[in-house]
Protein backbone atom coordinates (compact mmCIF):
# COMPACT_ATOMS: atom_id res chain seq x y z
CA UNK A 1 0.00 0.00 0.00
CA UNK A 2 2.78 2.40 0.98
CA UNK A 3 4.84 1.46 -2.04
CA UNK A 4 1.87 1.91 -4.35
CA UNK A 5 1.34 5.40 -2.92
CA UNK A 6 4.92 6.30 -3.72
CA UNK A 7 4.64 4.91 -7.25
CA UNK A 8 1.48 6.87 -8.05
CA UNK A 9 2.50 10.08 -6.30
CA UNK A 10 4.76 12.49 -8.15
CA UNK A 11 7.47 13.68 -5.82
CA UNK A 12 8.02 17.38 -6.30
CA UNK A 13 11.70 18.30 -6.58
CA UNK A 14 13.82 20.53 -8.75
CA UNK A 15 14.84 17.44 -10.72
CA UNK A 16 11.23 16.54 -11.48
CA UNK A 17 9.91 19.86 -12.68
CA UNK A 18 6.95 18.33 -14.47
CA UNK A 19 5.57 16.88 -11.28
CA UNK A 20 2.37 18.47 -10.07
CA UNK A 21 2.14 16.87 -6.66
CA UNK A 22 4.27 16.59 -3.57
CA UNK A 23 5.04 13.73 -1.29
CA UNK A 24 4.46 15.95 1.71
CA UNK A 25 0.88 16.30 2.95
CA UNK A 26 -0.35 19.87 2.81
CA UNK A 27 -0.60 20.00 6.58
CA UNK A 28 3.17 19.51 6.75
CA UNK A 29 4.20 21.36 3.58
CA UNK A 30 7.45 23.21 3.95
CA UNK A 31 5.90 26.09 2.09
CA UNK A 32 3.08 26.28 4.60
CA UNK A 33 3.43 29.50 6.52
CA UNK A 34 2.57 27.69 9.71
CA UNK A 35 5.87 25.87 9.51
CA UNK A 36 7.64 29.16 10.04
CA UNK A 37 5.14 30.98 12.17
CA UNK A 38 5.87 32.04 15.71
CA UNK A 39 2.85 30.03 16.83
CA UNK A 40 4.37 26.85 15.41
CA UNK A 41 7.70 27.63 17.02
CA UNK A 42 6.00 28.07 20.36
CA UNK A 43 4.11 24.80 20.01
CA UNK A 44 7.27 22.86 19.19
CA UNK A 45 8.83 23.86 22.48
CA UNK A 46 6.38 21.54 24.17
CA UNK A 47 7.60 18.55 22.18
CA UNK A 48 11.01 16.97 21.92
CA UNK A 49 12.85 17.10 18.61
CA UNK A 50 12.57 13.32 18.39
CA UNK A 51 8.79 13.51 18.61
CA UNK A 52 8.68 16.13 15.86
CA UNK A 53 10.83 14.03 13.57
CA UNK A 54 8.77 10.91 14.20
CA UNK A 55 5.59 12.81 13.50
CA UNK A 56 6.93 14.16 10.21
CA UNK A 57 8.34 10.86 9.00
CA UNK A 58 5.34 8.80 10.04
CA UNK A 59 3.04 11.20 8.23
CA UNK A 60 4.92 10.44 5.01
CA UNK A 61 4.03 7.14 3.40
CA UNK A 62 7.48 5.58 3.05
CA UNK A 63 8.35 2.78 0.63
CA UNK A 64 7.72 -0.71 1.90
CA UNK A 65 11.14 -1.97 2.95
CA UNK A 66 10.12 -5.07 4.82
CA UNK A 67 11.91 -7.31 2.29
CA UNK A 68 15.56 -8.18 2.78
CA UNK A 69 18.39 -6.76 0.67
CA UNK A 70 18.86 -10.22 -0.84
CA UNK A 71 15.23 -10.30 -1.89
CA UNK A 72 15.70 -6.92 -3.57
CA UNK A 73 18.63 -8.31 -5.56
CA UNK A 74 16.47 -11.15 -6.85
CA UNK A 75 13.56 -8.86 -7.68
CA UNK A 76 15.65 -6.23 -9.45
CA UNK A 77 14.84 -3.34 -7.13
CA UNK A 78 18.10 -3.25 -5.20
CA UNK A 79 19.37 0.27 -4.48
CA UNK A 80 22.81 1.03 -3.11
CA UNK A 81 24.01 4.39 -1.81
CA UNK A 82 27.69 5.02 -2.58
CA UNK A 83 29.16 7.32 0.02
CA UNK A 84 32.50 7.17 -1.78
CA UNK A 85 35.50 4.87 -1.43
CA UNK A 86 37.65 7.86 -0.46
CA UNK A 87 35.03 10.11 1.15
CA UNK A 88 35.69 10.25 4.89
CA UNK A 89 33.68 13.16 6.29
CA UNK A 90 32.03 11.22 9.09
CA UNK A 91 29.40 13.86 9.94
CA UNK A 92 28.17 14.06 6.37
CA UNK A 93 28.31 10.28 5.95
CA UNK A 94 26.26 9.75 9.09
CA UNK A 95 23.56 12.16 7.90
CA UNK A 96 23.52 10.68 4.39
CA UNK A 97 23.16 7.19 5.84
CA UNK A 98 20.27 8.27 8.05
CA UNK A 99 18.35 9.89 5.20
CA UNK A 100 18.85 7.10 2.69
CA UNK A 101 18.05 4.40 5.24
CA UNK A 102 14.69 6.10 5.74
CA UNK A 103 14.29 6.23 1.95
CA UNK A 104 14.68 2.47 1.72
CA UNK A 105 18.11 1.71 0.25
CA UNK A 106 19.31 -1.87 0.53
CA UNK A 107 23.01 -1.16 0.97
CA UNK A 108 25.33 1.68 1.94
CA UNK A 109 28.81 1.52 0.43
CA UNK A 110 31.61 3.41 2.19
CA UNK A 111 35.35 3.70 2.65
CA UNK A 112 37.13 0.80 4.34
CA UNK A 113 37.88 2.90 7.39
CA UNK A 114 36.78 2.05 10.93
CA UNK A 115 35.53 5.54 11.77
CA UNK A 116 33.60 5.78 8.50
CA UNK A 117 31.97 2.38 9.07
CA UNK A 118 30.97 3.50 12.55
CA UNK A 119 29.45 6.70 11.11
CA UNK A 120 27.38 4.73 8.61
CA UNK A 121 26.08 2.41 11.30
CA UNK A 122 25.32 5.32 13.58
CA UNK A 123 23.26 6.93 10.84
CA UNK A 124 21.40 3.68 10.19
CA UNK A 125 20.55 3.20 13.85
CA UNK A 126 19.44 6.83 14.18
CA UNK A 127 17.02 6.23 11.30
CA UNK A 128 15.74 3.06 12.93
CA UNK A 129 15.13 5.01 16.13
CA UNK A 130 12.78 7.23 14.14
CA UNK A 131 10.92 4.50 12.25
CA UNK A 132 10.97 0.74 12.75
CA UNK A 133 12.54 -0.66 9.58
CA UNK A 134 14.96 -3.29 8.44
CA UNK A 135 18.69 -2.58 8.40
CA UNK A 136 20.45 -2.04 5.05
CA UNK A 137 23.70 -3.88 4.48
CA UNK A 138 26.93 -1.99 5.10
CA UNK A 139 29.56 -2.47 2.39
CA UNK A 140 33.22 -1.41 2.42
CA UNK A 141 35.22 -0.69 -0.73
CA UNK A 142 38.81 -1.74 -1.38
CA UNK A 143 41.09 -1.84 -4.42
CA UNK A 144 43.72 -4.17 -5.84
CA UNK A 145 45.70 -1.51 -7.71
CA UNK A 146 45.68 2.16 -8.68
CA UNK A 147 42.07 3.23 -9.16
CA UNK A 148 40.23 6.52 -9.73
CA UNK A 149 38.09 5.91 -6.63
CA UNK A 150 41.15 5.67 -4.38
CA UNK A 151 42.93 8.97 -4.69
CA UNK A 152 42.97 12.46 -3.21
CA UNK A 153 43.78 15.86 -4.64
CA UNK A 154 46.67 17.71 -3.05
CA UNK A 155 48.37 21.08 -3.41
CA UNK A 156 50.10 23.71 -1.32
CA UNK A 157 47.85 26.81 -1.14
CA UNK A 158 50.94 28.91 -0.42
CA UNK A 159 52.05 28.21 -4.00
CA UNK A 160 48.85 29.64 -5.49
CA UNK A 161 49.15 33.14 -6.99
CA UNK A 162 47.11 35.73 -5.13
CA UNK A 163 45.27 36.78 -8.29
CA UNK A 164 44.19 33.23 -9.23
CA UNK A 165 40.43 32.92 -9.80
CA UNK A 166 40.43 29.58 -7.92
CA UNK A 167 38.54 27.51 -10.51
CA UNK A 168 39.36 24.38 -8.51
CA UNK A 169 37.24 25.65 -5.62
CA UNK A 170 34.29 26.33 -7.90
CA UNK A 171 34.40 23.00 -9.73
CA UNK A 172 34.72 20.76 -6.66
CA UNK A 173 31.41 18.89 -6.11
CA UNK A 174 32.31 17.98 -2.53
CA UNK A 175 33.17 21.48 -1.28
CA UNK A 176 36.55 20.01 -0.45
CA UNK A 177 38.66 23.04 -1.48
CA UNK A 178 38.76 26.29 0.46
CA UNK A 179 40.86 29.45 0.35
CA UNK A 180 41.62 32.55 2.37
CA UNK A 181 40.50 31.15 5.67
CA UNK A 182 36.84 31.12 4.73
CA UNK A 183 34.67 28.96 7.03
CA UNK A 184 34.15 25.57 5.44
CA UNK A 185 31.03 23.68 6.38
CA UNK A 186 30.55 19.98 6.87
CA UNK A 187 33.98 19.24 8.31
CA UNK A 188 33.94 16.29 10.65
CA UNK A 189 36.51 17.56 13.12
CA UNK A 190 35.02 20.99 13.75
CA UNK A 191 31.77 22.88 13.42
CA UNK A 192 33.36 25.67 11.43
CA UNK A 193 37.03 25.54 10.61
CA UNK A 194 39.19 27.84 8.56
CA UNK A 195 41.02 25.66 6.09
CA UNK A 196 43.13 26.59 3.09
CA UNK A 197 43.65 24.01 0.35
CA UNK A 198 42.17 20.53 0.12
CA UNK A 199 40.04 19.27 2.98
CA UNK A 200 41.31 15.71 2.82
CA UNK A 201 38.40 13.87 4.34
CA UNK A 202 35.92 15.55 1.98
CA UNK A 203 37.86 14.87 -1.21
CA UNK A 204 36.68 11.69 -2.90
CA UNK A 205 39.01 11.81 -5.90
CA UNK A 206 36.71 12.90 -8.73
CA UNK A 207 39.67 14.67 -10.36
CA UNK A 208 37.69 17.62 -11.69
CA UNK A 209 40.10 20.09 -10.13
CA UNK A 210 43.16 18.64 -11.88
CA UNK A 211 42.62 19.98 -15.42
CA UNK A 212 41.20 23.38 -14.43
CA UNK A 213 44.18 24.65 -12.44
CA UNK A 214 45.75 27.35 -14.66
CA UNK A 215 49.14 26.82 -13.00
CA UNK A 216 49.14 23.01 -12.86
CA UNK A 217 49.65 23.07 -9.09
CA UNK A 218 47.27 20.23 -8.18
CA UNK A 219 48.45 16.65 -8.07
CA UNK A 220 46.71 13.38 -7.26
CA UNK A 221 47.78 11.06 -4.46
CA UNK A 222 46.75 7.46 -5.11
CA UNK A 223 46.69 4.68 -2.55
CA UNK A 224 45.70 1.04 -2.10
CA UNK A 225 43.74 -0.14 0.92
CA UNK A 226 45.72 -2.48 3.17
CA UNK A 227 44.44 -6.05 2.96
CA UNK A 228 45.23 -6.97 6.56
CA UNK A 229 43.44 -3.91 7.94
CA UNK A 230 40.51 -4.68 5.64
CA UNK A 231 40.37 -8.27 6.88
CA UNK A 232 40.14 -7.05 10.47
CA UNK A 233 37.40 -4.61 9.50
CA UNK A 234 35.40 -7.35 7.79
CA UNK A 235 35.34 -9.31 11.04
CA UNK A 236 33.31 -6.55 12.68
CA UNK A 237 29.68 -7.50 13.16
CA UNK A 238 28.50 -4.28 11.50
CA UNK A 239 30.08 -4.94 8.08
CA UNK A 240 27.97 -7.08 5.76
CA UNK A 241 29.56 -6.79 2.33
CA UNK A 242 32.75 -5.88 0.50
CA UNK A 243 33.44 -4.46 -2.94
CA UNK A 244 36.73 -4.93 -4.75
CA UNK A 245 37.54 -2.26 -7.34
CA UNK A 246 39.70 -3.59 -10.11
CA UNK A 247 40.66 -2.73 -13.66
CA UNK A 248 40.12 -6.36 -14.63
CA UNK A 249 43.38 -6.33 -16.56
CA UNK A 250 45.66 -7.70 -13.84
CA UNK A 251 44.23 -10.92 -12.42
CA UNK A 252 47.48 -11.43 -10.50
CA UNK A 253 46.87 -8.34 -8.36
CA UNK A 254 43.25 -9.37 -7.81
CA UNK A 255 44.38 -12.82 -6.71
CA UNK A 256 46.97 -11.37 -4.32
CA UNK A 257 44.33 -9.24 -2.62
CA UNK A 258 41.82 -12.09 -2.47
CA UNK A 259 44.35 -14.44 -0.90
CA UNK A 260 45.49 -11.79 1.58
CA UNK A 261 41.91 -11.36 2.81
CA UNK A 262 41.92 -15.05 3.70
CA UNK A 263 39.06 -16.55 5.70
CA UNK A 264 37.72 -13.11 6.66
CA UNK A 265 35.51 -13.16 3.54
CA UNK A 266 33.50 -15.93 5.19
CA UNK A 267 31.94 -13.26 7.43
CA UNK A 268 30.28 -11.48 4.51
CA UNK A 269 26.80 -11.78 3.01
CA UNK A 270 27.82 -10.35 -0.37
CA UNK A 271 31.05 -9.82 -2.28
CA UNK A 272 31.00 -7.38 -5.17
CA UNK A 273 33.56 -6.76 -7.87
CA UNK A 274 33.49 -3.33 -9.52
CA UNK A 275 35.09 -3.12 -12.94
CA UNK A 276 35.09 -0.76 -15.94
CA UNK A 277 34.08 -1.72 -19.44
CA UNK A 278 37.04 -3.54 -20.91
CA UNK A 279 35.40 -4.14 -24.25
CA UNK A 280 35.84 -7.61 -25.69
CA UNK A 281 38.01 -8.68 -22.75
CA UNK A 282 35.39 -7.88 -20.09
CA UNK A 283 33.72 -11.29 -19.90
CA UNK A 284 37.00 -13.22 -19.87
CA UNK A 285 38.27 -10.96 -17.07
CA UNK A 286 35.08 -11.58 -15.08
CA UNK A 287 35.46 -15.33 -15.53
CA UNK A 288 39.11 -15.21 -14.45
CA UNK A 289 38.23 -13.32 -11.28
CA UNK A 290 35.33 -15.62 -10.50
CA UNK A 291 37.60 -18.65 -10.82
CA UNK A 292 39.94 -17.02 -8.29
CA UNK A 293 37.13 -16.33 -5.83
CA UNK A 294 35.15 -19.53 -6.25
CA UNK A 295 37.15 -21.89 -3.96
CA UNK A 296 36.68 -19.57 -0.99
CA UNK A 297 33.43 -17.87 -1.97
CA UNK A 298 30.89 -18.52 0.78
CA UNK A 299 28.46 -15.72 -0.01
CA UNK A 300 26.53 -14.29 -2.94
CA UNK A 301 28.55 -12.34 -5.47
CA UNK A 302 27.76 -9.27 -7.54
CA UNK A 303 29.32 -7.55 -10.55
CA UNK A 304 29.22 -3.76 -10.44
CA UNK A 305 29.27 -2.44 -14.00
CA UNK A 306 31.06 0.88 -13.61
CA UNK A 307 30.10 2.82 -16.72
CA UNK A 308 31.45 6.34 -16.22
CA UNK A 309 32.96 6.61 -12.73
CA UNK A 310 31.94 9.49 -10.45
CA UNK A 311 29.92 11.35 -13.07
CA UNK A 312 26.25 10.87 -12.20
CA UNK A 313 25.90 14.43 -10.98
CA UNK A 314 27.17 15.96 -14.23
CA UNK A 315 24.06 15.62 -16.37
CA UNK A 316 21.52 13.47 -18.15
CA UNK A 317 23.95 11.92 -20.61
CA UNK A 318 26.31 10.60 -17.94
CA UNK A 319 24.24 7.43 -17.54
CA UNK A 320 24.57 6.35 -21.19
CA UNK A 321 27.81 4.49 -20.61
CA UNK A 322 26.42 2.51 -17.70
CA UNK A 323 23.38 1.52 -19.80
CA UNK A 324 25.60 0.48 -22.72
CA UNK A 325 27.78 -1.57 -20.38
CA UNK A 326 24.70 -3.35 -19.02
CA UNK A 327 23.48 -4.17 -22.53
CA UNK A 328 26.88 -5.59 -23.43
CA UNK A 329 27.22 -7.83 -20.38
CA UNK A 330 23.64 -9.11 -20.32
CA UNK A 331 23.95 -10.27 -23.92
CA UNK A 332 27.08 -12.29 -23.14
CA UNK A 333 26.20 -15.96 -22.73
CA UNK A 334 29.50 -16.89 -21.11
CA UNK A 335 29.41 -14.46 -18.22
CA UNK A 336 30.08 -15.93 -14.77
CA UNK A 337 27.43 -16.33 -12.05
CA UNK A 338 26.53 -13.32 -9.95
CA UNK A 339 24.09 -10.45 -9.67
CA UNK A 340 24.55 -7.50 -12.04
CA UNK A 341 24.30 -3.92 -10.80
CA UNK A 342 24.81 -0.59 -12.56
CA UNK A 343 27.06 2.21 -11.32
CA UNK A 344 29.18 5.01 -12.75
CA UNK A 345 27.11 7.87 -14.15
CA UNK A 346 23.84 6.63 -12.67
CA UNK A 347 21.26 9.32 -11.96
CA UNK A 348 17.55 10.10 -12.27
CA UNK A 349 17.61 9.10 -15.95
CA UNK A 350 19.07 5.61 -15.50
CA UNK A 351 15.75 3.82 -15.09
CA UNK A 352 14.44 5.40 -18.28
CA UNK A 353 17.48 4.08 -20.13
CA UNK A 354 17.06 0.58 -18.70
CA UNK A 355 13.41 0.52 -19.70
CA UNK A 356 14.25 1.49 -23.28
CA UNK A 357 16.62 -1.48 -23.45
CA UNK A 358 14.12 -3.85 -21.84
CA UNK A 359 16.38 -4.37 -18.84
CA UNK A 360 14.43 -2.80 -15.97
CA UNK A 361 13.26 -5.52 -13.57
CA UNK A 362 13.28 -8.06 -16.38
CA UNK A 363 13.84 -11.66 -15.36
CA UNK A 364 16.45 -13.83 -16.97
CA UNK A 365 13.97 -16.34 -18.32
CA UNK A 366 12.13 -13.55 -20.14
CA UNK A 367 15.29 -11.98 -21.55
CA UNK A 368 17.58 -14.98 -22.14
CA UNK A 369 16.05 -17.95 -23.92
CA UNK A 370 19.26 -19.87 -24.49
CA UNK A 371 19.55 -22.92 -22.24
CA UNK A 372 23.35 -22.71 -22.52
CA UNK A 373 23.48 -19.47 -20.54
CA UNK A 374 26.11 -19.41 -17.81
CA UNK A 375 23.29 -18.64 -15.39
CA UNK A 376 21.01 -21.61 -14.96
CA UNK A 377 17.29 -21.05 -15.59
CA UNK A 378 16.70 -22.94 -12.34
CA UNK A 379 17.83 -19.80 -10.54
CA UNK A 380 14.77 -17.90 -11.75
CA UNK A 381 12.83 -15.84 -10.95
CA UNK A 382 15.92 -13.69 -10.97
CA UNK A 383 16.23 -10.17 -12.34
CA UNK A 384 18.68 -9.77 -15.17
CA UNK A 385 19.78 -6.42 -13.73
CA UNK A 386 19.53 -6.66 -9.96
CA UNK A 387 19.70 -2.97 -9.19
CA UNK A 388 21.38 0.40 -9.32
CA UNK A 389 24.07 2.06 -7.23
CA UNK A 390 23.85 5.84 -6.92
CA UNK A 391 26.90 7.86 -5.88
CA UNK A 392 27.64 11.44 -6.88
CA UNK A 393 24.07 12.20 -7.88
CA UNK A 394 22.62 10.77 -4.65
CA UNK A 395 25.09 12.74 -2.56
CA UNK A 396 24.43 15.93 -4.53
CA UNK A 397 20.64 16.07 -4.17
CA UNK A 398 20.67 15.37 -0.43
CA UNK A 399 23.99 17.09 0.21
CA UNK A 400 22.75 20.53 -0.74
CA UNK A 401 20.02 20.21 1.89
CA UNK A 402 22.58 19.14 4.47
CA UNK A 403 24.88 22.02 3.48
CA UNK A 404 22.03 24.46 3.94
CA UNK A 405 21.36 22.98 7.37
CA UNK A 406 25.02 23.25 8.32
CA UNK A 407 25.15 26.87 7.23
CA UNK A 408 22.40 27.58 9.74
CA UNK A 409 23.28 25.20 12.55
CA UNK A 410 26.99 24.39 12.19
CA UNK A 411 28.98 21.70 10.45
CA UNK A 412 28.43 19.10 13.17
CA UNK A 413 24.62 19.30 13.06
CA UNK A 414 22.68 16.03 13.04
CA UNK A 415 19.86 16.08 10.52
CA UNK A 416 17.34 14.40 12.85
CA UNK A 417 17.66 17.36 15.20
CA UNK A 418 16.33 19.70 12.50
CA UNK A 419 13.08 18.23 11.30
CA UNK A 420 12.43 20.63 8.43
CA UNK A 421 15.78 19.76 6.84
CA UNK A 422 15.24 16.05 7.44
CA UNK A 423 11.95 16.28 5.59
CA UNK A 424 13.49 18.14 2.65
CA UNK A 425 16.38 15.69 2.44
CA UNK A 426 14.05 12.71 2.62
CA UNK A 427 11.92 14.07 -0.24
CA UNK A 428 15.02 14.28 -2.42
CA UNK A 429 16.12 10.76 -1.51
CA UNK A 430 12.66 9.31 -2.13
CA UNK A 431 12.51 10.94 -5.56
CA UNK A 432 15.58 8.88 -6.50
CA UNK A 433 14.98 5.62 -4.62
CA UNK A 434 11.22 5.42 -5.03
CA UNK A 435 11.03 4.70 -8.78
CA UNK A 436 13.40 1.71 -8.39
CA UNK A 437 11.36 0.34 -5.51
CA UNK A 438 8.05 0.49 -7.42
CA UNK A 439 6.99 -3.04 -8.29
Amino acid sequence: MALRYLCTTNVSTRHHASSGKTLVPSSLSLTNSRMHSSTSETDTKNKSTADIVKSLVNTLVLPSISSTPLHSLHRGNWVKLICGASFEDVVHIRNLSLVYTLAGVDCIDCAADASVVSAVNEGIEAARDIVCLRRPWVMISVNDDKDLHFRKAEFDPEDCPADCSRPCENVCPANAISFQGKPTLGISYNTEASVDGVITERCYGCGRCLPVCPYDKIREVAYVRDAITTADLIKRKDVDAMEIHTSGRQSTLFEQLWNALGDSVGNLKLIAVSLPNGGDSTISSMNNMFSIMKPNLQSFNLWQLDGRPMSGDIGRGATKESIAFAVQVTKAKERPPGFLQLAGGTNAHTIEGLKKEGLFQTTITEYLHDDNSAISPSDSPHALISGIAYGGYARKIVGRVLTSMQSQHGGAASVEDHSEYLLMALKEALALVGPVKCL
